[in-house]
């Protein structure tokens, strides 16, 4: 039996997810926010699956987690990050020596159609607030029931948001 696959995102009220290979927006507690998914409560953060263009669209390796990049490509440099050619293949390595019992998958879209039929959770920081984009994800059908929420109001230059999780319904 596979672990747990969680789906993190942020999205846009009108769907975007990404713009040019970057977030349309800075929203420091999203962020950090982030990084309490991935890093868990285990001594070494959760392996997280995902494509070559969010790879290509980090500062660098996240320190404590594990980075698997899932491409078609054959020849590409991927630094410390390992690289996988198929969904088995990335759930495989991501099961191997994983103390934090359960894996993330952060993007981009593509990564996350692949996916979606296979995650348990979804966390998505809901933007409220429409912004300009090249990548989208529509909302969530039938299979997911909301079961936590956590509503923040715009602050500044900031917009408002929520936290939300999602489980599949059974």
């Amino acid at each position: 039996m596979t672990m747990p696959l969680v789906l993190i995102y942020a999205r846009a009220a009108n769907g975007v997810i990404g713009r040019n290979g970057t977030l349309p927006w800075h929203l420091p507690a999203d962020l950090k926010h982030f990084k309490a998914l991935t890093m868990g409560k285990a001594a070494a953060g959760k392996p997280m699956i995902m494509g070559r263009k969010t790879f290509d669209s980090l500062p660098g390796m996240l320190p404590g987690r594990r980075h698997i990049v899932l491409t078609r490509r054959e020849i590409w440099e991927s630094g410390d990050a390992e690289v996988v050619r198929s969904a088995s293949e990335a759930i495989a390595v991501a099961e191997k020596d994983n103390a934090a019992g359960e894996i993330a998958v952060i993007g981009g879209a593509a990564i996350y159609d692949v996916f979606m039929p296979l995650a348990h959770r979804i966390e998505i920081t809901e933007i409220h607030a429409d912004y300009d984009g090249d990548t989208f994800m529509p909302p969530l059908d039938a299979h997911w029931q909301e079961t936590a929420r956590s509503d923040h109001p715009a602050e500044g230059d900031y917009p408002a948001y929520s936290f939300v999780t999602y489980e599949r319904v059974q």
